[in-house]
């Protein structure tokens, strides 16, 4: 007997959900695949579902790991090898303490709250970054490589382009998950190390984000922390960029050329009718619509912001992106991530020293982060939309000779904010030198399961695997409710 596990729970006549999934693998009730997971749907919607109260998320991912220490789990009191060089300043947040390098955070601290256990044993910067984003320990051992594989869990935005793709297929105007501005690991020192977690692994390439590039000048250029002409901030569409010299209506001709060449072949050959082709085609069409679709194009134009809201922001890389999320969520996008990324190859992985962390990183994080939280308040779109920013880890509670530290996923901070979520509150503490949650931890699972919960996603849903099987989204992780009832 095939037997689809999960939480015991009634379909609309009473029958317990587990059993009309076992009795189907049984062939009991003649469901084919395709009809057991119509089924487990159809179950799930006659349960108590989470009241939906984000339309859309942005995720700003500080990739490198910034330091808890630096941020917003400062110990003054702990020895000087452990709290840090930096100041701590008071913020509008009782009991929260936060670096002297993010007076901006300081100042608006009541719309945010901060998650101080953040917490997970996989201690690598890739497996991290997969961690974080898909709520899934990578299957690849720590240092055991960097690119995305097929094997990849699906990333939280893959997640939410899959559910939207099932209830209205690819006839939406904007996509909707979308990643900012390159690909992780695309503008990294000594080539491009892709990095996993932002794609959408074994659930298919289809459900993968529309992605931006910016280039950089050179190879020691970090664009992301210094001042960007609006020429490098084209945020055009990897791979659907139009040739140059190509027109709309010269793009029209050729696409109704490939129509005539497909219709050939499939009148010769039948079996280009499988469901594979079917499936390719329907992306193939999205990607035409949105090559030549002015909405897309008018959202990804910065140039149409007013200036004044573009220096709020920060004219460097980072803070323009922030930005575009929220023009994409706007828009209609429901997911966008924006990457602070390592370009010089250490960045937020600050092992050799702060200099960078207090002169760049901060000062534009607290820039970018809390231009957004305002902005989105004052357009009446942060009640609707779910704000993330954190790092894969945190950083060694003993800084090294240089003052920097170290790898440190057992403790981490992250800002979460919008939705619903009541600003101006902890959530956890950690112990006296920022090292090891004192309650119990937050896992990137439960990350996971809380942000499917916001967004009106039963954290119990399943999808298809590469091979067809009904394979739940979040492994072992559930939603942290608790944090829409602080304060």
């Amino acid at each position: 007997m095939l037997t689809i596990y999960g939480n015991p729970r009634a379909a609309c006549d009473g029958v317990p959900r587990r059993q009309i999934l076992s009795a189907g693998g049984a062939g009991l009730l003649g469901l084919s695949l395709p009809q057991l997971l119509a089924a487990e749907s159809k179950a799930a919607e006659s349960e108590s579902r989470p009241i939906a109260k984000a339309k859309s998320v942005i995720f700003l991912f500080l990739f490198g790991g910034p330091s808890q220490l630096e941020t917003f789990d400062l110990k003054p009191h702990a020895p000087e090898q452990i709290r840090g060089p930096y100041k701590p300043i008071a913020s509008r947040t009782p009991g929260l303490l936060i670096g002297e390098h993010l007076p901006r955070m300081a100042e608006i601290s009541d719309r945010y709250q901060v998650i101080r256990t953040m917490s997970h044993s996989f201690n690598d910067h890739s497996g991290g970054g997969h961690y974080l984003q898909t709520g899934k320990r990578w299957h690849v051992p720590i240092g055991g490589g960097f690119s995305p594989t097929p094997k990849d869990w699906p990333s939280m935005g893959s997640i939410v382009e899959y559910v939207d793709q099932q209830s209205a297929g690819l006839s939406r105007a904007m996509p909707s998950y979308m990643v900012l501005p390159n690909s992780l690991g695309a503008l990294q020192e000594k080539g491009q190390y892709p990095r996993p977690g932002e794609h959408a692994g074994w659930l298919g390439t289809r459900y993968n984000p529309l992605t931006t590039g910016i280039q950089k000048k050179s190879v020691d250029d970090n664009p992301y922390w210094r001042v960007c002409a609006d020429e490098e901030l084209s945020f055009q569409i990897s791979d659907l960029k139009t040739p140059d010299g190509v027109s709309e209506s010269r793009l029209s001709r050729r696409r109704s050329l490939l129509e005539q060449f497909d219709s050939e072949r499939q009148r010769i050959d039948l079996l280009e009718q499988s469901s594979a082709s079917v499936g390719f085609d329907a992306f193939r069409e999205r990607a035409f619509s949105l090559m030549t679709s002015e909405k897309i194009r008018s959202a990804l134009d910065i140039r149409n912001e007013d200036a004044t809201v573009r220096d709020r922001y920060g004219r460097h890389l980072f803070g323009q992106s922030t930005l575009m999320a929220r023009r994409l969520v706007e828009s209609g996008v429901r997911y966008v991530t924006v990457h602070y990324d390592c370009v010089d190859g250490y960045s937020w992985d600050s092992h050799r020293n702060s200099d960078d962390v207090r002169t760049r990183l901060l000062p534009t994080f607290d820039q970018a982060c809390s231009a957004l939280l305002l902005d989105l308040e004052e357009r009446g779109l942060l009640s609707e939309t779910l704000v993330i920013a954190t790092g894969e880890m945190g950083r060694t509670p003993k800084a090294n000779a240089n003052w920097g530290r170290d790898h440190w996923s057992t403790l981490f901070s992250s800002v979460i904010a919008g939705a619903g979520i009541p600003g101006g509150t902890l959530y956890g503490s950690s112990d006296k030198d920022a090292a090891y949650p004192n309650e119990t931890p937050v896992r990137p699972e439960d990350l996971a399961a809380t942000v499917y919960h916001a967004l009106g996603i039963d954290p119990d849903l399943r999808v298809p695997d590469a091979q067809g099987r009904p394979t739940p989204i979040v492994d072992g992780g559930f939603p942290v409710t608790d944090l829409w009832t602080r304060g």
